[in-house]
């Protein structure tokens, strides 16, 4: 191949793969318009004081109510607690990976980590039901399991493949010298890894966090499934909640087209989907900044 050839072709792969770029920035610019521009039609017809200060979500009538308060709460809440269960978890495990596992056994466990985030949220969600959640009834002497402590255990279930993968980078992108100079000091491999390893991978693991975050407020059916469904400002983790997409996911299919109700459906969606992208570019931050550090 001449070089005028091999020069078209970059110039081609390098003008597509731009195209390609732009169209994903276009699609994601494109669905934020569609939802603000349904979230504008629901202002016109809710104060948005009411819809983010009311205590009810119960648009079953003419005088419905449209406030997003608790189905924030409840998103909010469970994802904490999957969070909670998932980050020392996740972390803990991609320590012993990167640290301390025999090559074996790494070779084992990775790929059984990697396997969770294959499974479908049906069947995570099936498990809840008819296993976590009878566990926590008997445990705490309820009458029903399906609640935010079901759906935080099944989160933090999906949320850790993503964090254990990103921490494993992290820690591993930590220079050798760093664990030497701790060790020349005296320092066993316990006292190394939690004062100097861990901290220098604190932003991978802050992008961990972020993004196994990420994962757990996008979730659908899990959520849907295994927590009960009451659209009501829960009091604690053994209250059954509804979050914000399991409320999409279950009331879109049936409202009717461009009444109150459905205008509030995109409102929420809205609300979620900045929440989400904030999430995500600052786990894209600190990314970046540990891609910096292993530069």
């Amino acid at each position: 191949m001449d070089i005028k050839k091999r020069e078209s072709l970059d110039w081609f792969f390098k003008q597509a793969f731009k195209a390609t770029g732009l169209l994903t920035i276009c699609m994601l610019g494109g669905i934020f318009l569609m939802l603000l521009y349904n979230s504008i039609a629901f202002a016109m017809d809710i104060k948005p004081v009411d819809f983010f200060t009311g205590y009810q979500w119960n648009p079953g009538n003419a005088n419905g109510k449209y406030s997003i308060l608790p189905l924030l709460v409840s998103t909010g809440l469970v994802a904490a607690g999957s969070m909670i269960i998932a980050v020392p978890l996740g972390i803990f495990t991609a320590a012993f990976l990167s640290e301390f596992a025999p090559p074996k056994l790494q070779a084992v466990l990775k790929p059984v980590i990697e396997m969770l985030a294959a499974i479908p949220s049906v069947a995570i969600g099936f498990l809840g039901i008819v296993l976590v959640g009878p566990g926590i009834a008997k445990l705490f002497g309820i009458q029903n399991g399906l609640n935010a402590l079901n759906g935080s255990i099944l989160l933090a279930v999906m949320a850790l493949p993503t964090i254990i993968t990103i921490s494993e980078d992290a820690i591993n992108a930590v220079p050798k010298s760093y664990r030497e100079a701790s060790l020349a000091l005296g320092a066993d491999k316990w006292t190394t890894l939690f004062k100097v390893t861990i901290p220098a991978a604190y932003p991978g693991l802050i992008a961990a966090v972020m993004l196994g975050l990420g994962r757990a407020l996008g979730e659908t059916m899990t959520v849907l499934m295994a927590t009960g469904n009451a659209a009501a400002m829960p009091r604690g983790f053994l209250d059954s909640i509804r979050t914000i997409t399991a409320t999409v996911a279950i009331e879109m299919g049936e409202v009717p087209y461009r009444t109150t109700h459905y205008f509030a459906l995109f409102a929420i969606a809205a609300v979620l989907f900045l929440i989400t992208l904030s999430i995500n570019l600052l786990g894209e931050y600190f990314a970046n900044r540990l891609r910096k550090f292993q530069a």
